[in-house]
């Protein structure tokens, strides 16, 4: 009921901002408010302020077709959309900077077991303190490497109860099977790690610098975390399964479909992944079925100021974004 009523006043707002007259002349303009809240700097009355005001309204617009009852109608933990820091890109530009995962067709997974595992209600590896902070790609397309590297991270600390940030940037530059911060694969670069057993160094020692660069070396005798083999499924059609694995090997790397996630607020995904295609990739830390949607939590590369303190509440059983298309999990 509470989230039923946060809907209306959402769809509330959007319509009050969207509504003839409110422009950014007249004082309180959602525009500007969005300006100072996200610290852009357009030149007032220039081309380039005139065309992100443009996409802002749109992006409202956009809000209100997403939060219909018509086409999701209002359930208890319906995903919300709305303004975020994302607000004035077109759909166009914010598929071109944060959609650069390419993904792969992956075998079906098989059950081996005849005897079906019981699953806890809730389980999320954030609860046993095995994973690394929300980062931040920036401009940088290169999801693929924050979410094949934070599984590494879970997989070493389940390993050697020890949390280390570890360098994605390093993936990123020395990646060959890839293509940096255009792109790439969540599969291509556990290939590369698997088969070069290179070993990732800390955070703090390769730093983020939210582009291309050189690959550099280290020692043998330095600090590094290699991976010794991964697992990659397709588990479309059996989630359960792929809650078990998530228990057994740790957070799952996924690739999805996220051109409606420019605008998630909060909520459950339920609808709404319609582009057809895989685009971006994600960590999967844990799932909960205690309510009456079941959903993945899903850990993001857009900051911790996005969705629900970084993550994505994806609803389990359907494939929605097609979660369960491309999986796959490092062992280390």
């Amino acid at each position: 009921m509470l989230l039923f009523g946060l809907s209306v006043f959402v769809l509330f707002c959007l319509s009050a901002w969207a509504a003839p007259g409110n422009n950014t002349e007249e004082a309180g303009s959602p525009f500007l408010h969005f300006l100072t809240r996200y610290g852009r700097r357009y030149s007032p009355g220039s081309l380039e302020f005139q065309k992100r005001e443009h996409f802002f309204q749109e992006s409202i617009r956009r809000h209100e077709y997403l939060n219909s009852p018509v086409l999701a109608p209002y359930e208890n933990n319906s995903a919300i959309y709305g303004i975020n820091r994302f607000s004035d890109l077109s759909p166009e530009e914010f598929k071109a900077i944060y959609l650069q995962s390419k993904a792969v067709e992956l075998p079906k997974y098989v059950t081996t077991s005849a005897k079906e595992a019981i699953l806890p209600a809730r389980f999320d590896w954030r609860d046993k303190n095995l994973v690394t902070p929300v980062r931040n790609q920036l401009s940088c397309g290169g999801c693929w490497a924050f979410s094949i590297v934070g599984g590494i991270e879970s997989a070493y600390a389940i390993n050697e109860n020890l949390l280390e940030e570890l360098s994605v940037q390093q993936v990123i530059d020395c990646s060959y099977e890839d293509n940096g911060c255009n792109g790439g694969s969540t599969i291509n670069a556990l290939h590369w790690l698997n088969k070069t057993r290179v070993k990732l160094v800390r955070a703090s020692e390769y730093e983020f610098k939210a582009q291309t660069g050189i690959c550099h070396y280290f020692p043998s005798s330095d600090f590094g975390v290699s991976i010794r083999d991964y697992k990659a499924y397709n588990f479309s059609d059996i989630e359960e399964e792929m809650m078990t694995q998530l228990i057994n090997l740790g957070p799952l790397a996924a690739t999805v479909d996220a051109v409606s996630w420019q605008d998630y607020l909060g909520g459950i995904i339920q609808y709404h992944c319609s582009s057809g295609e895989a685009n971006h990739a994600v960590l999967i830390t844990g799932f909960d079925r205690t309510g009456d949607i079941p959903y993945w939590i899903v850990k993001n590369s857009w900051g911790s100021t996005w969705g629900i303190d970084g993550y994505v509440h994806i609803k389990i059983g359907q494939n929605v974004c097609g979660i369960a298309d491309t999986v796959s999990a490092a062992r280390v």
